[in-house]
């Protein structure tokens, strides 16, 4: 077996960059018992802190280098692994070691990653933010097994994400497999001569809590003069960076206030496990005062008890646990008093200090990395073994309705009033702040009127008046519209956009064609009378784009209204017009470059088709569409132009194709027109395009994650470089909400089209015979 291992490598100073290296020797020592050895057994992938790829001396057997920040090497790492001859992969992971919001840029990696994969969770928060808790869901999915190094790890992991108890795996964290020296070299050497010394060691940081053990040192010292209290370890790199050894030096500071800075001694170096062993064994206490509860798992813990140490402890986690029935005794979190009278009963009565640290020793005896070592090969190997079923696959449906959310109106309420529908929020809490705007009440119309005919649901006929009431407010004397309106009713513009004149225009006609009953069809053709005149006004592609959706739902239900088709007849040519004008060899678009909302330029013509008729529409339509779905779908997921600048027709694809930030409106417009191109010609490959473009709100995306939140039922409002924006406003919720809708919409015809082709078969064999 070969095992590719990602994760932080030595020389690097990070804890897990060790534990990583015992977990490679001890893997690595366990297939030489089978028989297995050289380089065969293994190589490396090293996580890096900094753009340097050299800043490391790594070993040979690191054959891949991770910049931390750099999106790139993620995905070539991935492709490296998925080439090698490597069997499985074993991932280590913590949220600070990867780049992105909380680790996000890891999951592109792990969705391209085609090997067999383990990983082992160093961290397992009790109240993740959003994007941990779906980075951990999302880490499951692809893993064949979670390890965990504590059985609370294990509740976490199924209580709080949801995650099956089968894929979860106890491992305890391995320690040194060596014994106390017969003679130890630091019992003669300073500060262990003639002293007896309370021992921490590991990368220093605020939430050690070293300053109780400096306040619980005039107590001890007091009883005890000979007792001094070691650290050991460098400060934390990244506390170094932020505040170089601010941290180190107050605790010196307040040790000299204490009239104890004799009784402390810093050692700021990194030690090797060996040397390591030493001090842990010349040490009559060793301490752990965490200042809270949520740590997991403690190497540095798990090493004291390996090797024999008594352990005097806060109740953190992994101390709990670890400690229980005897092996360590316990004091509350800050309370310097407490663990004070701990360590002067035990220096008191030297048989309670032995009997605390034999039955530690015991403990330990199985945490011995050879032992952890064969656990691990046993995990991995069951990863590797996949079973032959010998069947076929079953096709997969063009839509899979099992992976839909079930749908819900919850964020649009949370989100309106009795004026309309507030266009942002923060994370899922309306911002009244920003007031409202027609875009989005447009766009709010046309959901519920869907919600409606395909839910029958009363919620969503209860807003269709308040979004339509909003419409009415905000359209001028002359017939066209406003689009700012602030909290406290104020009109903030006189004339709003050529866009949101258009959506209006599309919610008015959808309207028309969907109304509930003739009240709300004839309110709605009132409006949209009045604006007509404005529609020669309209310059921008987009404006005219959604006017032309809009009056071609109008025709559907008033089909021989020829003011109206000559409008859209003539609205059509300007969409031509400008596609003929930038149309080049290699470029099959309406204008110089892609910018937001583009499929609704395809989307206006294909519409505009179904009613005239006019092949031209459809002929550039489908080409149209073809260009972008070719630019969009590069890596078999829909990966949308971004709005960090634009695609340019001049520049090298490659290097112009702006990949954040992404917009739900983009995904909404990919969803319509595939299900409008699937109505045109009945080809079942929109339909897989439709629902790949709807699952990108689910995960399928750049960054593997959901933008659809399960719990506020909104949508974030867009795929970043860093991870998600989690503020849920209007726009991108009710762009999800359509999409689903549509997709939903599209089960049924696609239904409906198999049931009408069945029934012509009979048909079509009598004409062949």
């Amino acid at each position: 077996m070969k095992v590719a291992y990602i994760s932080t490598y030595l020389p690097r100073e990070c804890g897990i960059a060790t534990f990583n290296q015992n977990v490679v020797r001890a893997i690595a020592l366990n297939l030489a018992r089978q028989g297995q050895t050289g380089p065969e057994s293994g190589f490396g992938v090293a996580m890096n802190d900094s753009d340097d790829e050299d800043e490391y001396a790594y070993p040979p057997d690191v054959q891949v280098v991770i910049r931390q920040d750099d999106q790139k090497d993620y995905i070539q790492a991935a492709t490296y692994l998925n080439t090698s001859d490597a069997d499985v992969c074993l991932l280590e992971h913590e949220f600070g070691i990867f780049g992105g919001e909380s680790g996000i840029y890891l999951l592109p990696l792990l969705h391209r990653l085609e090997k067999p994969l383990v990983t082992v969770l160093h961290t397992i928060l009790r109240e993740p933010s959003h994007n941990q808790k779906i980075i951990i869901q999302e880490i499951a999915r692809r893993s064949a097994r979670l390890v965990v190094m504590s059985r609370r790890g294990i509740d976490f992991l199924t209580d709080i994400y949801d995650i099956a108890p089968e894929k979860i795996q106890l491992i305890e964290h391995g320690v040194p497999d060596l014994e106390a020296p017969t003679v130890n070299p630091l019992l003669a050497q300073f500060p262990f001569r003639h002293r007896r010394v309370l021992f921490s060691f590991g990368l220093l940081s605020r939430n050690k809590g070293l300053e109780t053990v400096i306040r619980a040192l005039p107590a001890i010292v007091a009883q005890h003069p000979d007792v001094v209290y070691v650290v050991l370890g460098n400060t934390h790199p990244g506390v170094v960076r932020r505040s170089g050894e601010e941290y180190r030096e107050q605790l010196k500071r307040l040790a000299i206030e204490l009239h104890v800075d004799k009784h402390l001694v810093f050692i700021n170096k990194f030690v090797e496990e060996v040397e390591l062993m030493n001090y842990l064994t010349a040490a009559a206490i060793y301490i752990t005062p965490y200042t809270n509860e949520a740590q997991i798992t403690s190497g540095t813990l798990s090493y004291a008890v390996g090797a024999g140490a008594a352990v005097v402890s806060t109740p953190y986690w992994h101390a709990q646990e670890l400690l229980a029935e005897g092996r360590g005794q316990l004091f509350p979190f800050k309370d310097a008093e407490a663990l004070a009278e701990s360590v002067n009963e035990l220096l008191t009565h030297p048989d309670k200090l032995a009997a605390l640290q034999r039955t530690a020793y015991q403990y330990g005896l199985h945490l011995r990395w050879p032992k952890i070592g064969a656990e691990f090969l046993d995990v991995l190997a069951a990863a590797c073994a996949r079973p032959e079923t010998g069947a076929a696959p079953a096709p997969r449906p063009l839509v899979d309705p099992e992976i839909i959310p079930e749908f819900s109106l919850a964020h649009v309420c949370r989100l309106t009033d009795d004026t309309g529908i507030v266009q942002h929020a923060k994370y899922g809490i309306p911002n009244l702040k920003e007031g409202y705007c027609l875009d989005d009440n447009s766009r709010a119309l046309i959901m519920t009127l869907m919600a409606y005919q395909q839910h029958n649901s009363p919620e969503a006929l209860k807003l269709l008046p308040i979004y339509l009431s909003y419409l009415h407010y905000l359209q001028r004397d002359d017939g066209n519209f406003r689009n700012f309106l602030s909290f406290r009713r104020e009109y903030l513009d006189e004339i709003g956009s050529e866009d949101s004149f258009g959506r209006t225009v599309w919610a008015l006609g959808y309207l028309i064609h969907r109304a509930p009953n003739n009240s709300y069809r004839e309110f709605a053709g009132e409006l949209l009378a009045r604006s007509v005149p404005h529609f020669r006004e309209l310059h921008h592609l987009r404006g005219i784009a959604n006017t032309m959706i809009g009056v071609a739902y109008y025709l559907k239900s008033h089909p021989d209204d020829e003011a109206l088709v000559e409008e859209l007849t003539r609205l059509t040519a300007r969409l031509l017009s400008a596609y003929a004008t930038h149309r080049t060899t290699g470029w099959h678009w309406f204008e110089e470059k892609l910018t937001y909302d583009n499929a609704i330029l395809p989307l206006a013509l294909l519409h505009a088709h179904e009613i005239t008729g006019h092949a031209p529409a459809r002929e550039v339509a489908l080409e149209a569409l073809a260009f972008l779905d070719e630019l969009s779908f590069r890596n078999g997921f829909l990966n949308p132009v971004g709005n960090q600048g634009w695609y340019h027709q001049d520049g090298p694809q490659d290097s112009t194709m702006p990949l954040f930030d992404q917009q739900a409106i983009e995904t909404m417009a990919m969803v319509l027109v595939y299900l409008q191109a699937y109505r045109i010609t009945h080809e079942p490959n929109f339909i897989r395009r439709m629902f790949a473009s709807y699952q990108w709100f689910l995960g399928e995306n750049l960054l593997r994650v959901p933008l659809y939140d399960q719990e506020t039922k909104g949508c974030c409002d867009g795929l970043q470089e860093t991870g998600l924006n989690r503020n849920q406003g209007a726009e991108s919720t009710l762009a999800y909400l359509i999409s689903h809708l549509t997709v939903l919409k599209a089960l049924e015809l696609e239904h409906e089209y198999d049931q009408s082709e069945r029934a012509a078969v009979p048909e079509k064999v009598a004409a062949a015979g």
